[in-house]
């Protein structure tokens, strides 16, 4: 199998507050000079590999370096320590409202959010109609995006980065939004994407959407991978852990 995802040795750093941040001398500097009071590593020591067509949840609790791994993966973060390799484009469905311009209409926004993904015109002329009627947008295309309610802005976002031809999903408590019947046609569209080969990395809280679409799991505690496992021992062993704190 081809590996979509290679990570090694990775680490990143974070202060606890805002102030201090640090200077280029710090950055260039020795290992301790970089190390300063209020630091601390968010993730460390980090490495995985995920083949293409793989299904991988993530699960830990909430700061335990879930997101930051994401982020990385996504190429929004960059390490402090160790690689991160990704083999392919990423579609990704994380922070989905971002992007999109309040005085921009739905149109102006389809059309300007798809090419900034990559996106050719051609491309985004011929899934233009199925993009909007995934959102449920009919008769609001002139509609400057400030204007529409919040379930409109996420049906909006998720219905063009799905659209979307990367090899790779990354998937962060979207589906905690929105009304049931919207969350079951994402899960829907999620389904015809895996059906289609494309490696699944999510993030979520939620058990029973980790069992339906995730094979494998992750399992993150205080930055540290404490297990690699199939997705039912990860929960077993997470469950296991939290239920005697």
């Amino acid at each position: 199998m081809t590996a979509a995802i290679e990570v090694k040795g990775l680490g990143v750093q974070f202060r606890r507050n805002r102030r201090g941040r640090r200077s280029f001398m710090d950055l260039f500097g020795g290992a301790s000079r970089r190390s300063r009071p209020g630091e601390f590593w968010a993730l460390r020591d980090v490495s995985f590999t995920v083949q293409a067509g793989e299904s991988i949840g993530v699960v830990g609790r909430n700061g335990q370096g879930k997101s930051t791994l994401l982020r990385l993966v996504a190429g929004v973060l960059l390490p402090d320590e160790g690689t991160v390799d990704v083999h392919g484009g990423v579609a990704p469905l994380i922070e989905l409202t971002g992007g999109f311009v309040g005085d921009l209409t739905v149109r102006e926004n389809v059309r300007m959010t798809a090419g900034l993904h990559g996106m050719s015109r051609a491309q985004i002329a011929g899934r233009y109609d199925d993009i909007i009627s995934f959102a449920e947008l009919a008769g609001f295309e002139d509609t400057p995006y400030k204007h529409l309610s919040n379930g409109m802005k996420v049906r909006l976002a998720f219905s063009v980065v799905s659209q979307l031809d990367e090899p790779i999903l990354l998937v962060d408590e979207v589906l905690a939004v929105g009304d049931k019947a919207f969350r079951d046609k994402c899960y829907s569209r999620i389904d015809e994407l895996l059906a289609d080969g494309r490696t699944l990395f999510f993030v979520s809280h939620n058990e029973r959407d980790l069992r339906r679409f995730c094979t494998r799991g992750l399992y993150l505690d205080k930055g540290a991978l404490v297990l690699d496992s199939s997705i039912d021992a990860v929960l077993d062993r997470y469950d296991a852990d939290y239920s005697t704190r």
